[in-house]
């Protein structure tokens, strides 16, 4: 696996790759994650004859902070997801991602639909089934909380770097056991770097009423793989439903007695259904 820097969309961003040419599979990471999330399903995954490539997402770990709020907003993401697929010189397109990753590569799908082959998102739904459960199902309300924090002035920050982000280690040990000391070690220097914790915060406060739009209900063309950890705290399981209303072709993985954190959980897992999913719609190349 190489690590090396790369120009895209008009920042510098950090990128792991395992594997080679022009197909490529972009990793999108989540909050409070960075690229290292994929480390353990990146062979894997380059078995397959695509090039694998997880950036550090605009604002965490070792890629650019933009100080602004509005370079946040999801417009200037997805933005980032077709700028690296444009500078690695891909043909064939797929897009992965978990949590907010999950929720970029939904847009980025939905707003491009003709420069994406693929889309895999874990234990993220439709931007329109989130925001019909939101508005008609307490559970999600109140699961949902948290964001309410995260738009506060600078007491998020405090929370999540307070003794050097071992408030934050604490809190992912608690929600999951899979987490590695040593990823956790790096979300913690991660977070208490200069300008990270607003910066990764920010996705929340730029986009919390931007991320439907009418035409999203028109229905997807791009193939979608879900994967669902069924035990997610944060995410009622009942938006597993309807998603295939509004996509032309969705094939749903529920996995059971998984939580949220499914790259920890379940990353063998993860890999199998990437692999046989690409290779039943004919998207990804054969072994």
């Amino acid at each position: 696996m190489r690590s090396y820097k790369i120009r895209a969309n008009n920042l510098e961003f950090t990128v792991d790759e395992a594997g080679e040419g022009d197909n490529v599979i972009l990793l999108l990471h989540g909050f409070p994650q960075s690229r290292v999330a994929w480390t353990p399903l990146m062979s894997s995954l380059a078995r397959t004859g695509w090039r694998i490539v997880a950036p550090d997402m605009r604002g965490y770990g070792d890629t650019e902070r933009p100080s602004r709020l509005k370079d946040y907003r999801i417009e200037a993401l997805t933005g980032d997801v077709i700028g690296l697929f444009d500078a690695l010189n891909a043909r064939r397109r797929i897009v992965v991602g978990h949590d907010w990753g999950g929720v970029i590569a939904w847009r980025t799908a939905l707003d491009h639909a003709d420069k994406i082959d693929g889309l895999t998102v874990i234990n993220a739904p439709h931007p329109i089934i989130f925001d019909n459960l939101l508005k008609s199902g307490l559970k999600q309300r109140l699961r949902s909380l948290y964001v309410l924090f995260f738009l506060l002035p600078l007491l998020p920050e405090w929370q999540v770097t307070r003794r050097r982000g071992q408030g934050l280690v604490n809190t992912l040990r608690r929600q999951s056991s899979g987490f590695s000391d040593e990823a956790l070690a790096v979300y913690a220097r991660n977070i208490c770097t200069s300008g990270a914790a607003t910066a990764m915060i920010n996705y929340y406060r730029a986009n919390v009423t931007r991320l439907v739009a009418p035409y999203m209900r028109k229905s997807l063309q791009v193939p979608v793989l879900m994967l669902w950890g069924m035990n997610d705290p944060f995410l009622d399981k009942a938006l597993t439903r309807g998603n295939d209303a509004l996509v032309d072709d969705f094939t749903l993985m529920p996995l059971e007695d998984i939580s949220h954190w499914v790259l920890e959980e379940a990353p063998d897992t993860v890999v199998d259904a990437i692999q046989q999913w690409g290779r039943a719609k004919d998207i990804m190349t054969a072994l």
